[in-house]
């Protein structure tokens, strides 16, 4: 997994550990495009911060389309009430028009109070006081999405945290079934669990297909896998099952498709440069990819080389566009993965 990816996760776990023993920053900054890791701190900081008999004189959430920075500082500079300490909650703290004005009151805040300022799909400008401020004297956590190729890690490392273990296979297809979403991957591991037998703690993909409405036969993940070893009428197969789907739509299977001939080319262009890599070799060229699945691309690598791993990416390219109705395209989605599936198992 990404180092970003971990160095968020662990700084979401330091921020709730300190929470839960009582230490709070007086200022919290939870931004970024993922919201999985900001709501749980932002919730956490909430829920802990006030007992519930002092939440009517001490609390205060707004968000930032409804207030503006002399609000918020007002409100920050008020004393607790019979309370060691109030809280403010600044939502969607990027709408605000003057948000930076509020590092004044970052420069110096008050002990007593607890300002969240949480921006869900977006990012303060480093560049500015307000974040510098907040970095100095209290707490900023940034969350980036989880890129595609970071998510079967992800799964894997999430699952181990409960105290599970996932096969590369499962993770692979679960990752396929929720997409970037962690809120949705957390959402059906807990379905998951109500279903598994007691005392289970090992998932498989019969566990995925069974629990989370996906079906590994006829996946993007199999149809990866059917194209790097070129089998033909089983690729072509689940192209035609998949291009069935109520909501199927070309970059759902383009984007997943682009990531794993990306990896054949830098794969291939390893081979061609080094026949006998080393591991770290290897991982480096197949950044993401669980060793688990190494041989698979030995054998795409020899199917297609670097020539034709770029002709393939070049065809992605060309169906993306087409699926996105590029040049007036007419041809049902379905076709269009079909048509694509045959040239790519062609090439």
């Amino acid at each position: 997994m990404a180092k970003g990816t971990l160095d968020t996760g662990a700084k979401c776990r330091e921020i709730l550990s300190d929470v839960k023993s009582g230490r709070f920053s007086p200022v919290y900054l939870l931004m970024g495009d993922e919201p999985y890791y900001l709501d749980m701190v932002c919730d956490a900081v909430c829920s802990s911060a006030l007992d519930e008999f002092a939440r009517d004189f001490n609390e205060t959430v707004c968000y930032g389309s409804d207030v503006n920075a002399e609000t918020v500082i007002t409100a920050a500079r008020r004393f607790p009430m019979m309370a060691d300490r109030q809280l403010v909650v600044v939502k969607d703290a990027q709408a605000m028009k003057d948000l930076d004005e509020l590092a004044v009151y970052c420069e110096n805040p008050l002990d007593t109070t607890v300002l969240v300022l949480l921006m869900r799909g977006a990012t303060a400008d480093k560049r500015k006081s307000l974040y510098k401020q907040v970095q100095k004297n209290g707490t900023v956590l940034e969350s980036n999405a989880v890129k595609d190729y970071e998510l079967p890690g992800w799964i894997t490392s999430y699952y181990e945290g409960r105290g599970l273990s996932i096969s590369p296979d499962a993770a692979s297809l679960l990752a396929e079934a929720t997409g970037t979403d962690l809120s949705r991957i957390v959402v059906e591991t807990d379905k998951l669990l109500k279903n598994l037998p007691e005392g289970a703690a090992n998932v498989t993909p019969a566990d995925i297909e069974a629990n989370v409405g996906i079906s590994r036969q006829f996946s993007i993940f199999e149809l990866t896998k059917e194209l790097s070893y070129r089998n033909k009428a089983k690729a072509l197969r689940i192209a035609a099952h998949i291009g069935q789907g109520a909501k199927f739509a070309m970059p759902m299977a383009v984007a997943p498709l682009f990531t794993h001939f990306s990896r054949i080319l830098r794969y291939a262009a390893l081979k061609e440069k080094t026949p006998y890599p080393d591991r770290t070799e290897v991982a480096a060229a197949l950044q993401g990819v669980n060793p688990y699945f190494w041989k698979e691309y030995d054998a795409a690598a020899a199917i297609y080389p670097v020539r034709k791993a770029i002709a393939a990416i070049s065809l992605l390219c060309e169906y993306d566009f087409r699926g996105k109705g590029g040049d007036g395209e007419e041809t049902s989605q379905a076709e269009l993965l079909i048509e694509l599936t045959n040239k790519l198992l062609n090439i």
